[in-house]
């Protein structure tokens, strides 16, 4: 009795690990024929760090599988659709790439990729001092300050003519990873036609200055208003009137006459 109902163990045993082992196999079977859409979503992220204004290449990108579902809509999932584009931020390392911080470059120099849609890139002429010491960098905020000389007065007046103002770039460099300051001769700014224009007219009548803003700082620093001086306006004071006398006697000889004067 003890022998058979050994036996029944190990024989039900045997049932048990056959069953398990058929179990395992078969779901190892349907995770390695699992196609990669079911598995998850494929992304498209940073394989080294790209800097700023830097045209992508096949070597500065990887893929990574993640949750089904989790992967954001402006997202790439494939290599050849970042391929050939510009960032527009420094993009760190592993870090998912999406079209926002990407520009579209079809030919010429990247720095046209960096342009915003309206705007324009117009360059400088700068010094150790108009350059802030060769503390611009790209990306950097700035202020541009212009200087007239009045001819007659011999007096000079400074005001500042263009505010928050980016830096494109900084001799013929779009994109940086220094933060020691460089001696530059020209700096790329930014702006609107119409900011272009007065830069332009600013530095034909006088000199220009740049000054670097805080990358932090959102409030714009209101402007001191323009007093326009205005003529006072003259007084007239009207004539008090002549007091006129109602008669006036008139003597001739020994007559006497009382007569109106007339006005």
């Amino acid at each position: 009795m003890m022998r058979r109902r050994g036996t029944i163990l190990v024989v039900l045993s045997l049932v048990l690990a056959a069953f398990a082992a058929w179990a395992a196999n078969a779901w190892v079977t349907q995770r390695l024929n699992t196609s990669p859409d079911e598995a998850g979503d494929v992304a498209v992220v940073a394989a080294l760090e790209i800097p700023y204004g830097t045209k992508i290449e096949g070597r500065h990108l990887k893929t990574i599988t993640m949750p089904l579902g989790s992967r954001p809509d402006n997202a790439f999932a494939e290599t050849a659709a970042v391929e050939g584009k510009v960032s527009t931020a420094l993009i760190a390392r592993n870090e998912l790439i999406v079209a926002s911080r990407l520009a579209e470059h079809e030919s010429g120099s990247t720095l046209a990729a960096l342009v915003q849609s309206n705007m324009r890139a117009i360059t400088v002429r700068v010094d150790d001092v108009v350059g802030v010491a060769g503390f611009l960098l790209p990306g950097n905020r700035v202020d541009v300050l212009a200087t007239r000389m009045d001819r007659s007065s011999r007096r000079a007046t400074s005001e500042t003519i263009l505010r928050n103002i980016k830096v494109l770039a900084v001799d013929q460099t779009a994109a940086t990873d220094q933060n020691e300051p460089v001696i530059v001769r020209a700096v790329t700014l930014e702006m609107l036609p119409p900011q272009a224009e007065t830069l332009v007219k600013a530095r034909e009548e006088g000199s220009i200055q740049l000054a670097l803003r805080n990358p932090f700082e959102t409030e714009v620093v209101a402007e001191k208003p323009k007093v326009e001086k205005v003529a006072k306006p003259k007084v007239v004071v009207a004539a008090k009137p002549r007091w006129v006398p109602s008669k006036v006697t008139v003597i001739r000889g020994t007559n006497v006459d009382n007569v109106k004067p007339k006005i």
